[in-house]
């Protein structure tokens, strides 16, 4: 979709509008007889919106899902056993704003002695103005990005995630699947700013949908460096599979903090003519369960198409660089 803008909530509905519409080939979902038996996969954000309808797809498929989570602990899980007819679905309780938070669920699930063959990092926030988290950070920033940063820095060094080069536990002959929900609006952000990087912002709805573009291209940045590190060897078969996804536009609860004025505007515009988070959640399994998905790394797609993430993500260079300033950002909070 190019460049276009998403500086503000009007210009992202409309764009999400003509996503929709986009005539460009698509891939073909996996069909519901492929099962995942045996395998665990781990949904953030898997309460409400997109997460809980990809719990649902892939508890469906025989998988033991675990569903991590800040709020929505047991209903939503007794949901997606009732939705999906299975019992292999399980909750835990994170809070992704929160180092500590996500330490104590990084522990648990090493101590269970957990081998996660897929991860969807798909929980977000869109705070409506900006705010900070516990530890002085910007919440989009600390959500959106740096919490995939620490959870994945402890889950491949624990070999939670099997991997040869963090774990010393590969498992290139099946190798698991990292996924992260992005969004197209990387795409029109303002360029990434490392000379003040980790410094709060303040922001309000105006100018709210620029940093949560922002925070998206960090995390699409960090995507691909992560699939870099994790697969050194080019041409060979990946270690461990890193892709990213930008679902569309979703008729989900995102825009809860929408600004009451706003809110009457985006209820009915999203409902008509947003994707269900049911629909939304087909690239999310395609990802998943593919076959061929599982034979490569560094995929992006949007929606159901294959594409090219943005040429500023996709630089080595400042993905080496955005690894090694996040890693000095996370050392003067003790996380690292």
């Amino acid at each position: 979709m190019g460049s276009r803008s998403h500086d503000n909530p009007f210009s992202a509905v409309l764009s999400g509008l003509l996503d929709q519409r986009s005539k460009e080939p698509r891939v073909t979902p996996v069909p519901p007889g492929v099962q995942l038996d045996g395998r665990t996969c781990l949904v953030t954000g898997a309460n409400s919106g997109l997460g809980k309808a990809t719990a649902i797809r892939l508890a469906k498929r025989g998988a033991h899902v675990i569903m991590a989570c800040r709020s929505g602990i047991p209903e939503a899980g007794e949901d997606v056993k009732r939705e999906s007819g299975s019992n292999q679905v399980e909750m835990m309780h994170v809070d992704l704003s929160d180092f500590e938070s996500i330490d104590r669920f990084c522990d648990e699930l090493r101590n269970r002695n957990v081998t996660l063959d897929a991860a969807v990092f798909n929980a977000g926030v869109v705070p409506v103005t900006s705010r900070t988290n516990k530890h002085g950070l910007e919440l989009m920033f600390a959500v959106n990005f740096l919490a995939k940063f620490v959870l994945l820095d402890r889950l491949l060094r624990a070999g939670v995630i099997p991997n040869a080069v963090y774990g010393n536990n590969s498992r290139a002959d099946d190798p698991p699947r990292v996924i992260f929900v992005s969004s197209e609006t990387h795409r029109s952000s303002i360029p990434i700013d490392f000379d003040h990087f980790g410094k709060p912002v303040e922001y309000g709805v105006s100018d709210g949908v620029k940093y949560y573009g922002l925070s998206k291209l960090h995390l699409t940045t960090y995507f691909q460096e992560l699939s870099r590190r994790l697969n050194p060897a080019e041409g060979s078969s990946p270690d461990v599979c890193v892709h990213a996804v930008c679902p569309g536009a979703i008729n989900s609860n995102m825009a809860r903090e929408a600004p009451a004025w706003l809110k009457p505007v985006l209820k009915p515009v999203m409902a008509l003519f947003f994707q269900s988070p049911e629909k939304a959640s087909i690239p999310v399994d395609y990802l998943v369960v593919s076959d061929e998905m599982g034979r490569e790394t560094g995929a992006y797609m949007h929606m159901m198409r294959m594409k090219e993430s943005s040429e500023a993500s996709t630089d080595p260079k400042k993905g080496a660089l955005l690894w090694s300033k996040t890693e000095e950002l996370l050392r003067t909070h003790g996380v690292l």
